[in-house]
């Protein structure tokens, strides 16, 4: 009984965004990722990052389009990145593993440091645990997110991480694909700012602020329903708030769920950071041990 009202559910959140024509189009079956193999990144639009050649849609007249508001665009991108229960289930806990990639002012690579990232999901975003092991050249150190606080480890010792580092923390929690596909839990809002078109991409925006008043927007594919690049501002340079864009790109299908395998980070229009997921693992068991404050 259970499984089939998960199944109605899951076939109304599709029928909102999907018109119907007797049968559900390809380019929409092809996002199912019950059923979507890996992706190799060669099938996806260099430029775009979107599927390469999906079905047409029928055309529309200006008295057949359909309004949406942003809950029913929000579902629908739950639905495309894995189900509410699905994401809930098979995200619970893991291990991510990666290089980033940080420049300077100039352009030029500055830093490059491999990581772990290991994480058990709580109800909200504020009750995830999260430890980030980096690994320089000449050093090694953790940070940990546990009970919405944020401390380091090195050498077995606690300490206190530079604002820096904070800020660029948090933001990557709060201000994520995360928070849109958990807004309900977390008593997020969501405010439809309508359509756009840039570079040949039919986008739909969207707003999300959460309860603690930061406010994130959304730039989703009207074609694939996948997040393309988010934007919020945040800290300050000299008295001004930076405009901070992260771009999602080389989405793959890990354990039924989606996932970009590469994140593009600038500030104020210029890159400060790249990440390149190397492997990604969910359902892996993950000791609270690790999470644990040293001093404590």
């Amino acid at each position: 009984m259970f499984r089939s009202l998960v199944a109605l559910i899951v076939l109304s959140a599709l029928l909102v965004l999907i018109p119907f024509s007797g049968r559900i189009p390809a380019a929409a079956a092809s996002q199912d990722p019950r059923t979507t193999p890996p992706q190799d990144p060669r099938t996806q639009d260099p430029k775009t990052q979107e599927p390469k050649n999906p079905q047409p849609k029928p055309a529309e007249s200006k008295s057949q389009k359909t309004e949406y508001t942003a809950e029913q665009i929000a579902e629908s991108v739950i639905l495309i990145y894995g189900t509410r229960p699905g994401l809930e289930q098979i995200r619970r806990n893991g291990v991510e593993r990666g290089r980033i990639t940080r420049f300077t002012a100039d352009g030029n690579a500055a830093e490059e440091t491999s990581y772990e990232r290991r994480f058990v999901r709580g109800e909200i975003l504020a009750k995830d645990k999260i430890r980030l092991d980096q690994k320089l050249p000449t050093m090694e150190y953790s940070l940990i997110f546990d009970d919405g606080k944020l401390w380091g480890v090195i050498n077995g010792a606690a300490f206190t991480p530079k604002q820096e580092a904070s800020v660029e923390f948090i933001s990557q929690h709060h201000h994520s694909i995360e928070a849109l596909l958990r807004y309900k839990e977390c008593g997020s809002t969501l405010t439809l700012v309508g359509k756009d078109a840039q570079k040949g991409l039919d986008l739909y925006v969207l707003d999300l602020t959460d309860k603690e008043k930061r406010k994130t927007r959304y730039y989703i594919s009207a074609r694939s329903l996948r997040v393309l690049w988010l934007e919020y501002d945040e800290g300050t340079l000299g008295g001004v708030p930076v405009k901070y864009t992260r771009k999602f790109l080389d989405y793959r299908v890990v354990q039924q769920t989606l996932v970009p395998y590469r994140i593009i980070l600038t500030a104020d229009g210029r890159q400060s950071q790249e990440t390149r997921v190397l492997t990604i693992t969910y359902g892996v068991r993950v000791s609270d041990s690790i999470f644990k404050n040293p001093d404590a």
